[in-house]
């Protein structure tokens, strides 16, 4: 699947038709405004970003699809009529995987999203175990004693954040950067997630706080 974050209805047409002959499936928005819950239901092989858009501009969603736990490592292209130098460092420093600027070919276009799909299609995922959790990251799989629980998506975020941690504290501002973005709003929200998580792992003592600083997973 592929995404297309593309307000001009000529360029979307052309670009839905061309990837769809390629054999991908392909879905399309006019602004960012229904990507985010796109991305929660479905995590797309890549997502075209236009820069110039209604509401939020694309340097924007860049950044926020960036700082989010699940969307870090999203592959990106933005595809633009900002054609200066500093605009395509923005994008590029900013995160963007390739920038390809109006006008544009289309042979060129899906050679350049095959080479960035390829180059993610090498990704390595881990699995933790700590007591009788274990979380599979490729398969997207928690497990309490052999049996599967049911995680929300930021409950979820969480617990692998402080399992790639391998014991180590995470700061709260850390685990609330991370998961929901820069912009967080009230800390509390944290606690709220972690007792949350406590009581579906049913082990208290599994995630641990450290009073004045944020959390850990005991590993012992």
């Amino acid at each position: 699947m592929i995404y297309i974050v593309e307000d001009d209805a000529n360029i979307k047409k052309m670009l839905m038709f061309a990837i769809a002959r390629a054999g991908f499936e392909v879905k399309e928005f006019p602004d960012a405004s229904q990507l985010y819950s796109s991305l929660e239901e479905e995590m797309p092989q890549l997502l075209i970003l236009d820069i110039m858009l209604p509401g939020e501009d694309g340097f924007t969603v860049l950044e926020k699809l960036r700082s989010n736990l699940a969307t870090k490592k999203l592959p990106v292209i933005i595809l633009t009529a900002k054609n200066s130098e500093i605009d395509k460092l923005h994008g590029l420093d900013g995160g963007a995987d390739d920038y390809v600027t109006k006008p544009f070919g289309v042979a060129e276009l899906m050679a350049r999203i095959r080479a960035v799909i390829r180059r993610y299609e090498v990704q390595t995922y881990t699995v933790y175990e700590v007591a009788n959790l274990k979380v599979d990251e490729g398969k997207h799989i928690v497990t309490v004693d052999g049996n599967e629980i049911v995680l929300s998506k930021k409950e979820y975020d969480l617990l692998v954040l402080l399992l790639k941690a391998k014991g180590n504290v995470c700061s709260r501002e850390e685990l609330l950067s991370a998961v929901w973005g820069e912009n967080y709003g009230e800390s509390r929200t944290l606690d709220v997630h972690i007792r949350k998580l406590r009581h579906k792992l049913d082990n208290e003592d599994l995630i641990e706080t450290v009073k004045g600083f944020g959390y850990r997973i005991r590993e012992k």
